[in-house]
């Protein structure tokens, strides 16, 4: 079983963070899944209700729903480079500035790197 990440094909900076993480995604643990084929497919009802467009989501190998910072976190936890700083993401305190942080990351990623006409899968 693999952890599952939702991630927005036409947003480029998630399209090329999701790139960057499948390089060091040795153990073939991820599957990266764009939003826009969720809304086609529904093949993911544990997203009904969710705005799957507006934070990265994540369904964790333990069957957990994660968003935003606490996807980012998990994620960097399941990757072996990067274990150490997702143990240091679950300290006490350090989500107080992470998920804000990480909203403010996202709300305005759209003016700071555009989008795509068309979602973008590879």
């Amino acid at each position: 079983m693999k952890h599952i990440v939702f991630y927005d094909a036409q947003c480029p900076f998630c399209f090329y963070f999701k790139k960057t993480f499948r390089l060091f995604d040795w153990a073939n643990q991820i599957k990266w899944v764009a939003v826009q084929e969720t809304e086609r497919e529904g093949l993911y009802p544990y997203l009904d209700g969710r705005d799957a467009l507006a934070e990265i989501h994540m369904l964790t190998k333990e069957g957990e729903i994660k968003q935003g910072f606490y996807t980012i976190r998990r994620l960097l936890l399941a990757l072996p480079m990067f274990a150490v700083l997702g143990l240091l993401l679950y300290l006490p305190g350090v989500s107080r500035i992470g998920d804000p942080l990480y909203k403010w990351v996202s709300d305005n990623r759209h003016q700071w790197f555009g989008r795509y006409d068309l979602p973008r899968y590879a």
